[in-house]
């Protein structure tokens, strides 16, 4: 359980200082005096997405197996092909 709590932190930290994250951190913040309200905000939530994005993909990486991940993609892909269907009303 430690291990776990250690090895979310870790990667946490790594996605906020990934380098990609850093550089759209310090272009939204030097050029905050020139965006619109909207502009900003629609930064800011991508910003945000990309930091949560990176940060669930490398958690799923720390805690997941490689075959734990493959089976959850093949279930996603299953559930959402089901969902078509249901949608298509096949």
């Amino acid at each position: 359980m430690l291990a776990t709590a250690i090895a979310l932190q870790q990667v946490t930290s790594e996605a906020v200082h990934d380098e990609m994250v850093m550089d759209m951190a310090a272009a939204i913040y030097q050029n905050k005096n020139d965006m619109s309200g909207d502009e900003f905000i629609h930064a800011l939530y991508q910003y945000s997405a990309m930091l949560a994005s990176l940060t669930t993909t490398l958690a799923t990486h720390a805690l997941l197996t490689e075959s734990q991940i493959d089976e959850m993609m093949s279930s996603i892909n299953e559930f959402e092909t089901l969902g078509k269907d249901i949608i298509n009303g096949n």
